[in-house]
């Protein structure tokens, strides 16, 4: 356990996150005004002059300064505990994580927020010299900005999506911490009939809402879990719920998480494409068969290659398939194989992300894991992606970043030029409401004139949604009540 102490001040959002990239497997715990031995001791005092600062541990100290008459008070004296605690370990570790302290879930948009106020060279040089992000990062973050920019400005002020959850799955993977179940018990089974009815239920109750407030579909999203799960005629009966409530000739991206290799079948993607899915995922996360075997993945990589090409043949011409770095048993080069396997198919998007260590998956609650090689290995594994997708013509469209992520890296989706993700940006960087169907989905709704955001949260078992459903529709007459009050 890491303790980390604060005292005269309560900044332990970003020291605690920053504290976590230097010991990614450890606990660590905020103490405030504690003894200043064994432990990282983070100081500000208050003098007639202004505030003092240091940050040290037992063998090492950094300090600085700010004067009381600094613009945005507060703010500089969180950016100076940050700077100063990242010098720090970085020193004591003898690595200079390419993040800096930038530890924020959405880089890309703090960069388009910049660029409301300043030019893209200005920009980059205060990721740069205040947030200390390397070159590579802060370009990569500028490229995302400016593909993102573009289709957000395609959404209008009446514009949202929609989500749908399908939270189960033919097993569990290590690394998972979502709320899904596997089928692998009979009484997960059981659930998934009663489930689907009740969201077919709950997708008309959504659909009333939007025409009633004239909302403009975007975009759909079946996600989970493993949406592949269900069978042709459960995929027929929540495909058919849309296309019945919803104006979905009009949507301009239909995507389904197609998912596990182990789930497809050419039925299912016979009934998705039927119903007018314009986009899916076939997601590998690794094609070698070791490290699947080693994550709890039921498939092989012949069966990826074989799910991918039945796609293909069936007409599906965008098509977008994960990768995860840091995989427990993974290399660098066992990686890159992986890599080259996946542009030898030329799908339309590659998603890239790193290894979160979240603390209730099993990789962390049962097997201690983490990640294979550690920071310095998924370094090079993200180096050699924007290498090669770079290389073969893939542009990183969207980003994202995950708490507990392996040396604070990021999730990049990349993609052929005029294929981008467009629910994936207008999600990530909450351009419009999104309304949630299914267990463990959250509405976001998002006043079309202000940044202001508000969350309808669905019960997050299948269990409680299918035992509490009148409750959790009972919420969504929020949404009504919200577009009324923020005058829509």
């Amino acid at each position: 356990m890491i303790l980390l102490n604060l005292c005269g001040h309560d900044f332990h959002y970003e020291t605690e996150n920053l504290c976590r990239v230097f010991y990614p497997d450890e606990t660590i715990r905020i103490v405030y005004d504690a003894p200043e031995t064994g432990c990282i001791t983070a100081r500000m005092t208050e003098t007639p002059e202004g505030f003092d600062f240091a940050v040290r541990t037992d063998r090492d100290c950094e300090t600085g300064f700010l004067p009381k008459n600094t613009p945005d008070l507060r703010d500089a004296q969180e950016l100076t505990v940050a700077t100063l605690l990242y010098r720090l370990l970085s020193r004591q570790f003898g690595y200079t994580p390419p993040w800096g302290i930038l530890t924020g879930v959405r880089p890309s948009k703090l960069m388009n927020t910049l660029l409301q106020d300043m030019n893209e060279a200005e920009a980059k040089r205060y990721f740069r010299e205040k947030l200390l992000v390397q070159d590579g990062k802060t370009n990569l973050t500028a490229a995302v900005a400016r593909q993102e920019s573009r289709i957000i400005e395609t959404s209008r002020p009446d514009s949202f999506s929609l989500y749908l959850s399908i939270p189960f799955c033919p097993s569990r993977c290590s690394y998972c911490s979502f709320v899904s179940h596997s089928i692998t018990g009979a009484g997960a089974k059981k659930l998934i009939d009663p489930y689907v009815k009740l969201l077919v239920e709950e997708i008309r109750q959504c659909g009333d809402i939007a025409k009633e407030l004239g909302l403009h579909l975007e975009t759909v999203y079946i996600g989970g879990g493993t949406p592949s799960i269900l069978t042709p005629e459960q995929l027929d009966a929540v495909c058919g719920a849309l296309c019945e409530n919803f104006p979905m000739a009009s949507a301009r991206e239909f995507t389904v998480e197609a998912g596990r290799p182990d789930t497809i079948t050419k039925e299912k993607l016979l009934s998705l494409k039927k119903a007018g899915v314009s986009r899916i995922s076939i997601n590998p996360q690794t094609l070698n068969d070791a490290v699947l075997q080693r994550i709890g993945r039921r498939h092989t990589a012949a069966e990826v290659l074989e799910s991918f090409r039945l796609a293909r043949s069936l007409g599906f011409d965008n098509i977008n398939m994960d990768l995860i770095a840091g995989l427990d048993g993974d290399s660098a080069e066992s990686f890159r194989q992986t890599l080259c396997g996946i542009i030898d198919l030329s799908p339309e998007n590659i998603t890239v992300h790193t290894l979160a260590l979240k603390r209730a998956s099993r990789l962390v609650t049962e097997e201690n894991g983490s990640a294979s090689g550690g920071a310095v290995a998924v370094a090079q594994m993200l180096d050699e992606v924007q290498r090669q997708c770079t290389e073969s013509g893939y542009i990183p469209y969207y980003m994202y970043r995950q708490s507990r992520c392996v040396g604070n890296f990021e999730n990049v989706g990349w993609c052929r030029e005029g294929f981008e993700g467009l629910y994936n940006i207008f999600m990530m960087e909450e351009t419009h409401t999104v309304l949630a169907c299914g267990a463990g989905a959250v509405t976001k709704l998002r006043d079309p004139h202000s940044n202001h955001l508000e969350r309808i949260f669905n019960f997050k078992y299948p269990y409680e949604y299918i035992s509490r459903f009148d409750e959790l529709t009972a919420r969504k007459a929020r949404i009504k009540s919200f577009y009324n009050e923020y005058g829509f």
